[in-house]
């Protein structure tokens, strides 16, 4: 299942409530013990003590349950966007939200590094899947507040698009650029876009 909106969860059988907590406490003491590389859904659902029916039936695959785990500080992260202080909630310029919209999914997606790969490069659908339409909507949403002749949709898909933990890991891994460089270069594209 992806990630909502913020609001309340979608309705499910207590029986299903149950499993899925079994489900992600389980996965929690796996990426604990041996990291997000021991994560397999079969092994979850053994650790769980639940079929691995079950699990594959409420997941579908690793990437899905990698967003589970995310869940609680991604729901942290909406609330502070959409109604926390500013300039990271509402209440200031169009222009410092976006700035501190996109730092703090950077640092989110460090912070969560291993997780934030793994549910993206497992999901069904990848970047796309779990919290990326809510970022598109709020980021469109700001630069459209902007009032320049920009193309909303599109400007916010290729600022998340250089935050894709994908193109993130391929910086860092691949071309061995540090975390600081890789930040400061974000910070160069958005000011010449700002």
């Amino acid at each position: 299942m992806s990630l909502p909106l913020i609001g309340q969860p979608p309705p499910e059988r207590a029986d299903a409530a149950r499993n899925r907590q079994r489900l992600v406490e389980a996965a929690l003491r796996i990426v604990a013990a041996r990291g997000v590389a021991g994560l397999a859904l079969d092994e979850v659902a053994r650790e769980a003590g639940v079929g691995v029916g079950t699990a594959y039936r409420r997941f579908g695959d690793v990437g899905t349950l990698a967003y589970a785990l995310l869940e609680n500080h991604e729901l942290r992260f909406q609330e502070a966007f959409l109604s926390g202080p500013p300039p990271l909630g509402p209440g200031a310029p169009p222009h410092e939200r976006i700035r501190a919209f996109l730092d703090a999914l950077l640092d989110l997606q460090w912070d969560q590094w291993e997780l934030r790969l793994l549910a993206t490069q497992k999901g069904p659908h990848g970047w796309a899947s779990g919290p990326y339409p809510t970022y598109q909507l709020h980021l469109v949403h700001l630069l459209r507040s902007l009032d320049r002749d920009l193309d909303a949709p599109y400007t916010a898909s290729v600022l998340l698009a250089l935050l894709n933990p994908t193109v993130l890991d391929h910086q860092r891994h691949g071309l061995q650029l540090k975390p600081e460089r890789i930040r400061h270069g974000f910070e160069a594209v958005l000011e010449a876009l700002l």
